[in-house]
């Protein structure tokens, strides 16, 4: 079995212009997104291990935020989910797994969690 180093960024509020009904066609909507990403990572983490050994937690943000592209709609969210992982794997060949929860914040009537969660491995 080989290591892997967990990296986490959670509970991002990002607007994304997704949905099937017709008043979610136009707006964008509140989505919360969580991220963890399984990486490849060395023997042993050394005080003075660089960060490059790592990965930085902004790309992560980065990948659910910025990387989406303005003024696109998703059908589903899990396109959304999906476009984060691809963005993820082509950051860094060090990425083997993504896994992306993703809540509908609109939805929730009683502050229940409503959404999904995709699991990508590289190919």
């Amino acid at each position: 079995m080989e290591d892997s180093l967990q990296l986490e960024v959670h509970d991002i509020e990002v607007p994304v212009l997704t949905g099937i009904y017709s008043e979610e066609t136009h707006l964008p909507q509140p989505l919360r997104i969580s991220l963890t990403v399984d990486l490849a990572c060395p023997p042993h983490f050394a005080p003075d291990t660089p960060l490059s050994a790592s990965k930085n937690y902004m790309e992560l943000k980065h990948a659910a935020t910025d990387a989406l592209p303005p003024g696109v709609h998703f059908t589903l969210i899990e396109a959304v989910a999906d476009h984060i992982c691809e963005t993820l794997f082509l950051q860094d060949a060090r990425v083997l797994k993504v896994t992306v929860k993703i809540v509908k914040l609109a939805i929730a009537e009683a502050g229940e969690s409503i959404g999904v969660t995709l699991v990508r491995h590289r190919r």
